[in-house]
């Protein structure tokens, strides 16, 4: 696989479990969160997906790639190089603190793990880690609510 196909398929990964719209070659545009794709083929399933102009709600829809002509962010996906960042500044290096890009999570000292949804584990480390994910979380959250208002 080439550097840049490795890239491509790394930014499709950072969708997953987010939530995207797809414009459809018919020129439908369809919105939900992005669960699964086929790297070959692209073909992608939705959760929760609504047709635009429609009032149904479809709970799993599967997409074939060859119907898909853009698909794109519906929100700023997560900083999680940002947050690894951080707690590799707090704690003096990158020596310990691992970003493992595929399942979208930092392990910090091989015990505790961080994503964007919080921090898992226990002791002195975990809370020292959970205090600069709230604050990381915080700035984060106040960045994007700026954004919003214009």
């Amino acid at each position: 696989m080439s550097v840049a196909e490795r890239k491509f398929m790394h930014e499709l990964v950072s969708l997953l479990d987010t939530t995207v719209s797809v414009r459809t070659t018919d020129g439908r545009i369809i919105t939900g969160r992005l669960v699964g794709f086929e790297p070959r083929t692209l073909n992608i399933c939705l959760w929760n997906a609504r047709v635009e102009g429609t009032e149904t709600e479809i709970p799993k829809l599967f997409l074939n790639g060859n119907a898909i002509m853009e698909l794109w962010s519906a929100e700023r996906p997560f900083d999680l190089r940002g947050l690894r960042d951080r707690i590799a500044r707090a704690f003096g290096g990158y020596e310990h603190v691992k970003l493992l890009e595929d399942e979208r999570v930092i392990i910090v000292a091989g015990r505790v793990k961080v994503s964007k949804d919080g921090v898992e584990g226990t002791g002195p480390l975990a809370e020292r880690v959970r205090k600069i994910y709230e604050e990381f979380m915080k700035e984060w959250r106040a960045k994007e609510a700026k954004k919003k208002q214009g």
